[in-house]
């Protein structure tokens, strides 16, 4: 069994200092970057947009793992697969033809990611889970770092694990939000292969070593 994954967010960096944060990422334990986009429309904040992931994929060395949390994501796959993106994710709630947006993700030649909010419940993919690389679960509401882990996620991993299991895809689950070494390994437990983690990891004192220890807990 493959070892559990960590993406640090690059929310939560330091942006007076990307290029050492990004490096320092690139130079510890980590797995990928996750890269949270934000429009003020589909979440209450506005993060960052192309000119700041352009900069990042420059001193990236490792999968660039891009979230989306913004409306009408279709009309920007073509841009974020030629900023460099090996993961893009759409969030349900703002897709109307899920399906379709996932396929226009697997053509440019990224894997396909679909995020679920903590309200939206995980049968909701019954019919799209095996065209899906990737689900992931928000375990806070979208749009701030920071946030409390919401408790209900480790039965929402389980249930999805479940449908994938039934299903017999290979989609991986990836945890947003929260995400500590308090609840890591039972996050993994649970069945999650991806853990994301910003203000636990680039507030700490020694991010390297943070996300050492989270590797290692749920490895």
């Amino acid at each position: 069994m493959s070892k559990t994954k960590i993406a640090p967010s690059l929310l939560a960096a330091d942006f007076g200092n990307l290029q050492r944060d990004v490096e320092m990422v690139n130079n510890s334990d980590a797995d990928w970057h996750h890269i949270d986009v934000m429009d003020g429309v589909f979440v209450p904040n506005i993060s960052y947009g192309m000119p700041v992931v352009k900069a990042i994929a420059r001193y990236a060395t490792k999968p660039l793992d891009v979230h989306l949390m913004i409306i009408e994501p279709d009309r920007y796959i073509k841009t974020f697969a030629e900023l460099g993106a090996r993961i893009l994710s759409v969030h349900y709630e703002a897709c109307n033809h899920l399906h379709r947006t996932l396929q226009a993700i697997k053509a440019e030649g990224m894997q396909a990611g679909v995020a679920l909010n903590p309200h939206t419940n995980i049968n909701l993919l019954e019919d799209t889970i095996q065209d899906i690389d990737l689900v992931c679960l928000m375990s806070v509401n979208p749009g701030f770092g920071g946030q409390s882990f919401i408790e209900n996620t480790y039965e929402k991993v389980k249930a999805l694990k479940t449908l994938i299991d039934k299903k017999g895809a290979s989609t991986l689950i990836e945890i947003d939000g929260g995400v500590t070494s308090k609840n890591a390994n039972q996050l993994k437990n649970a069945g999650a292969d991806v853990l994301v983690a910003g203000s636990f990891v680039f507030k700490s004192d020694d991010p390297t070593n943070t996300i050492k220890e989270l590797k290692e807990i749920a490895g």
